[in-house]
């Protein structure tokens, strides 16, 4: 274990959040004999800890902080106070992600060449390519042992895959399996294969799920250079007269006030805390917030076009048991204008238990259609919608008029409406969803509308040019140069894919960059 850094040793690099993009940047840098320090909002809970019951597990895990929502999106009407179910806590949200591990298309990219100008968008080409990233795209895949590359076998299928499988042959869908999932489907890295506990959602006990938590932090703690403090909530980044950032400000566990030194800062607290705390550190010289010269500073909000179908069979179905998504179509993945609608979008199976499942079929209903379909449980199949929803200025992670948290700080509003094209995306994808089941016989089958966001994305976006976006091609702000970005917020686009891949791959990208640009002498 690393001795603890000082508070004064202003020769380390401060990363803000240890989920997928901090805590891999944090364990590469330190493998390169680069020394970190990693500040983590919530507490450290390790395999033993986590608990297989859904309540119970949000309680220790969720980021239940005090948020608002403002737009016509469903889940402000549902949920106003929890607009992302993500975790606080070492490892983030890859304790409580599902493990499915897919490359962003070519075109993805390329959105603004491939889609055109779309009203009310807010397109843009990010400033790399498939072909720039393929090589850490090999990396992350290899590092995360995702199955179906490196010759690693594909996870089993489970009755609900089956079910799936099933449909959507029958549907004429080619690309079926049970996906590149980041869970191990044999021993690797230290770590057993997949149990099929069921519970991905509530941190994996078996650890075949790869999680910065116990994948990552510990061969970057082993090395002695990094750090890993729980329970710090960064409130503020400082800079110097010159605006080049010097340290961060947080709150320690006893909620004392601390200030971390440090040569670089990289924020990877989720795309609505990254921008919040960017937004939080508004000074003289930055009026309106770190690196928001452009005014694009918490704007773009993407969370995925998302949404489920269920199907009530005759049969057991017990589609809790086994890998919660170890399932996709990937038929609908490309673009395809004449479905109506740009870019395209995935089905994967999914499954709740009965206590979410109550809370996000119909928030608010009661009466008889709602409580059959309780009824029918163990006799139902469930699929989740992710597909590639169109970034808008207007969509956008703002600081609250009023409201504060613990520290004093303005808490983060979510503002959201569905774009013309994201409704006409998850209208077919429910009726493609229901077709699949009613393919093979199912008795009811029913969309339901999106959850609160596990996929928070785009509002401190890449950009070519410094008055379209926040951040260049390797995640470094436009305007500081010693200030990073490492998490989802930093995606231009959305893609129809779950993002983490991306996120490691791109963490990996930057660590390397991070590195030379010290070693030069240049950070």
């Amino acid at each position: 274990m690393a001795a603890p850094f000082d508070l004064n040793d202003d020769s380390v690099v401060v990363i803000v959040g240890s989920g997928a993009g901090g805590g891999t940047l944090g364990t590469e840098l330190a493998l390169k004999g680069v020394k970190v320090v990693i500040l983590e909002a919530g507490g450290r809970y390790e395999i033993e800890d986590f608990v297989n019951d859904e309540w119970e597990s949000f309680g220790q895990l969720a980021w239940k902080d005090m948020r608002t929502t403002s737009g016509s999106w469903r889940v402000h009407k549902d949920f106003p106070n929890l607009p992302a179910w993500i975790v606080k806590a070492v490892g983030g949200s890859s304790v409580h992600w599902a493990g499915a591990s897919l490359r962003f298309q070519e075109h993805e990219f390329k959105i603004r060449s491939t889609y055109g100008s779309l009203p009310g968008a807010n397109l843009l080409d990010w400033p790399i390519t498939l072909a720039e990233l393929e090589p850490y795209y090999a990396k992350a895949e290899d590092k995360m042992g995702v199955t179906r590359t490196n010759n690693i076998p594909g996870l089993p299928g489970n009755n609900n895959y089956k079910v799936l499988e099933a449909g959507a042959r029958k549907l004429g869908y080619k690309e079926v399996h049970t996906g590149r999932m980041a869970i191990n489907s044999q021993p690797r890295d230290g770590r057993g294969s997949c149990q099929q506990i069921g519970f991905c959602f509530q941190g994996c006990k078996s650890g075949a799920k790869w999680s910065t938590l116990y994948a990552e932090i510990p061969k970057g703690e082993e090395t002695g250079n990094l750090e890993v403090r729980p329970n710090s909530q960064v409130v503020k980044i400082e800079h110097d007269a010159k605006g080049k950032v010097t340290g961060v400000v947080y709150l320690d566990k006893d909620g004392k006030t601390q200030r971390q030194k440090a040569r670089v800062v990289a924020v990877a607290g989720n795309s609505i805390e990254s921008p919040r705390l960017l937004l939080n550190s508004a000074s003289n010289l930055f009026p309106d917030g770190l690196a928001n010269s452009s005014g694009q500073v918490g704007r773009n909000y993407m969370r995925h076009t998302t949404g489920s179908v269920y199907g009530v069979f005759e049969k057991p179905v017990h589609m809790y048991r086994g890998t919660t998504m170890a399932g996709i179509v990937r038929d609908e993945a490309g673009h395809d204008p004449k479905r109506g609608f740009a870019g395209g979008y995935e089905l994967e199976t999914l499954s709740l238990g009965l206590p979410f499942m109550a809370a996000f079929l119909d928030p608010g209903a009661w009466g008889r259609s709602f409580t059959s379909a309780l009824d029918s449980y163990d006799h139902m199949a469930g699929m989740w919608i992710v597909g590639e929803d169109m970034p808008s200025e207007a969509n956008r992670i703002t600081l609250h008029a009023s409201a504060k948290d613990k520290a004093g700080m303005p808490v983060a509003n979510v503002h959201f409406d569905d774009h013309e094209n994201d409704t006409a995306m998850r209208n077919h994808a429910y009726r493609q969803g229901r077709a699949i089941y009613e393919a093979v016989g199912a008795v009811r089958t029913f969309p339901t509308p999106p959850y609160p966001s596990t996929h928070n994305l785009g509002t401190n976006r890449m950009s070519a040019k410094a008055s379209d976006g926040v951040v260049n091609k390797h995640g470094q702000t436009h305007d500081i140069k010693n200030l990073f970005v490492s998490d989802g917020s930093q995606f231009t686009s959305g893609g129809a894919e779950n993002p983490t891949l991306t996120i490691v791959a791109l963490a990996i990208r930057q660590a390397d960059f991070i590195a030379a640009s010290m070693k030069k002498g240049e950070l």
